[in-house]
């Protein structure tokens, strides 16, 4: 049996109990609140880089009309004609609806890509009346040369 242990207290040491009781709690909430964790912040890894563009030179090669002159003695001017070189080869064609003739006398020009502020763009094709009765359509054609690729205009032969 354990005896019991009694305890004398002076009526000043009573008083001070309370006060006591109620500074050490005082003392416990603040360092409470010291004591808790930091508040968290997200962190998140910088953006990726943007990606990596094909960079696409172009270059105009103009060149002057010139006139050939054919053994019968007939004449064939080719036009002053534009040439774009651009690294980035052209895209596929894009299949086209041929609307109806105009007239037994025009001709269907089909549609082709060209080059315009730094892009291909899609040139619809149309029905055109030729310059002659005997004039042919020469296509506008894109032509790989090495790593790059050379647009010819078309034009009325």
């Amino acid at each position: 049996m354990m005896p019991n242990i009694i305890r004398l207290t002076s009526p000043v040491a009573r008083a001070r109990q309370p006060l006591l009781a109620l500074a050490g709690s005082g003392a416990l909430l603040f360092f409470a609140g010291c004591a808790s964790e930091p508040e968290s912040h997200r962190v998140s890894a910088p953006p990726p880089s943007p990606p990596t563009q094909q960079v696409t030179t172009t270059t105009t090669i103009t060149t002057p009309a010139t006139v050939a002159v054919s053994p019968s003695g007939q004449t064939t001017t080719m036009p002053a004609t534009s040439t774009i070189v651009v690294t980035q080869a052209p895209p596929a064609l894009q299949p086209e609806a041929v609307l109806a003739q105009p007239s037994s006398r025009h001709v269907w020009l089909a549609g082709y890509w060209t080059w315009r502020d730094d892009r291909y763009e899609w040139r619809a094709g149309h029905w055109e009346m030729p310059p002659g009765s005997s004039s042919t359509w020469v296509a506008p054609r894109w032509e790989q040369d090495g790593n790059s690729y050379r647009f010819y205009e078309g034009y009325w032969n």
